[in-house]
């Protein structure tokens, strides 16, 4: 039993370590986007398509990955999706236009499979008591973003900007190296319990619930990755700062909201993934309500003068409005996997897979939306107000799913009770 504990601490310590690497890739154009930018002159528009094209082919991989990762072994599966990533990391030098950086970054997105892999590879090695903990350390791995977001400025800095791929293909084999020597395998038993059949784990996918869980996922990561990547580019227009300050302050968005979704595990082992749900999407609607006001003049016309107001979220009210936010997404999106498996504990790879996936075309989506929205629009916190719709909707999905929940409820209580037949109900 203590050898098994100790390999399910080295499983969980290599596979998060694993997941920073991959996310820190994933992420890499947060910081090489903003130069790419200006040497290119895009548009918003054109930007937030550069941004969203790792997101794109990591969300569409994420599902079949899963399902692979139900059949083979997750561990191999984690090594061979990173030893794909090396070529194009070591390509990118050579990538100058606009067309190849949207191919490159469509390649680099294959390290976006990286949590489906590991989600999977860590589940068996944890009892449903611990699950949402173990789930919310290995989601720590997003602060990989961080890394990016402190490292690769500083290589272009010291060694130019076409030496960031190969520094990172460097970095990335020797995780690779580390993780197929200290990353144990699964035991017999866990094998002994895997099925193969496609049509069991497709099953549950005709489940509403399913894809009510992968809206959940839609804001609470989608947007956690849209924001990372527009941030940067958000401080340095909106509010003029140098480059240096609006990753700074990105990092600090990304590491917190990173490091505190562990917390937000343990908050759903012990109080309840639903509950910590509810205090995220609330937390976040306050917060996007203000954040979505844009810098306002009114005039008063009073009995002897007028009266000039200005009305503006300052930097500091900002940052630390998006704090809030990266703090609450954090937590929402240790409890929505903890959710998902309550409800799925054998179907973390195809159950595990789609909600992953939706999630993830947040983060494709919801940049290309930004660009939109502000090129439309034609200020800065129309992304925010975006934010607030789609927050919106997920708060009224949950509403409505909870008071059906709750009406089948009473009306089994009512039928267990002779109250009603079964044929005599909507539902039965």
């Amino acid at each position: 039993m203590q050898y098994t504990e100790q390999l399910a601490g080295r499983a969980l310590v290599s596979a998060t370590a694993m997941f920073a690497a991959n996310f820190s890739v994933w992420t890499l154009y947060a910081v090489l986007g903003v130069s790419i930018r200006e040497q290119l002159n895009l548009s918003a528009t054109e930007f937030g398509v550069l941004l969203a094209a790792p997101m794109l082919s990591g969300a569409l991989l994420r599902f079949p990955v899963g399902l692979l990762a139900e059949r083979l072994s997750a561990k191999k599966i984690i090594l061979a999706q990173a030893l794909l990533l090396l070529p194009i990391l070591l390509l990118l030098p050579r990538v100058h236009s606009y067309s190849g950086h949207l191919l490159a970054g469509l390649w680099l997105g294959i390290s976006g499979t990286a949590f489906v892999s590991g989600i999977r590879y860590i589940n068996p090695w944890f009892d449903r008591r611990r699950q949402g903990t173990a789930m919310g350390i290995f989601g720590a791995g997003n602060a990989g973003a961080a890394v990016t977001l402190a490292l690769a400025p500083a290589i272009e800095n010291w060694l130019g900007r076409e030496m960031v791929g190969p520094v990172y293909g460097a970095a990335m084999f020797i995780a690779i190296l580390l993780f197929a020597y200290w990353a144990p395998e699964e035991i017999p038993y866990m094998r002994s319990r895997r099925r193969p059949e496609l049509e069991f784990h497709l099953r549950p996918l005709s489940e509403i619930r399913v894809w009510r869980f992968g809206l959940y996922y839609y804001f609470v990561f989608g947007s956690f990755l849209a924001l990372l990547l527009w941030l940067p580019q958000y401080y340095l227009d909106a509010y003029g700062v140098s480059t240096q300050t609006a990753m700074a302050l990105t990092l600090l968005f990304v590491a917190l909201s990173s490091t505190v979704r562990a917390l937000g595990g343990w908050f759903a082992d012990r109080y309840g993934a639903r509950a910590v749900n509810w205090s995220v999407f609330w937390t976040c609607l306050v917060c996007l309500f203000f954040l979505s006001y844009p810098p306002t003049s009114m005039t008063i016309h009073g009995i002897e003068r007028d009266v000039q107001i200005e009305l503006e979220v300052g930097i500091e009210l900002f940052t630390l409005l998006i704090l809030v936010i990266g703090i609450a997404q954090g937590f929402g999106r240790a409890s929505v996997y903890k959710i998902v498996y309550d409800n799925y504990p054998r179907y973390m790879g195809s159950v595990g897979g789609t909600v992953a996936t939706i999630g993830a075309l947040g983060g494709f989506s919801l940049p290309v939306m930004f660009g939109i929205a502000q090129d439309i629009v034609g200020i800065h916190s129309a992304a925010f107000m975006l934010l607030y719709s789609v927050l919106a909707v997920c708060m009224l999905a949950m509403y409505l799913a909870l008071q059906r929940e709750r009406a089948l409820q009473r009306l089994e209580f009512a039928r267990q009770h002779n109250f009603l037949h079964r044929e005599d109900t909507p539902f039965g």
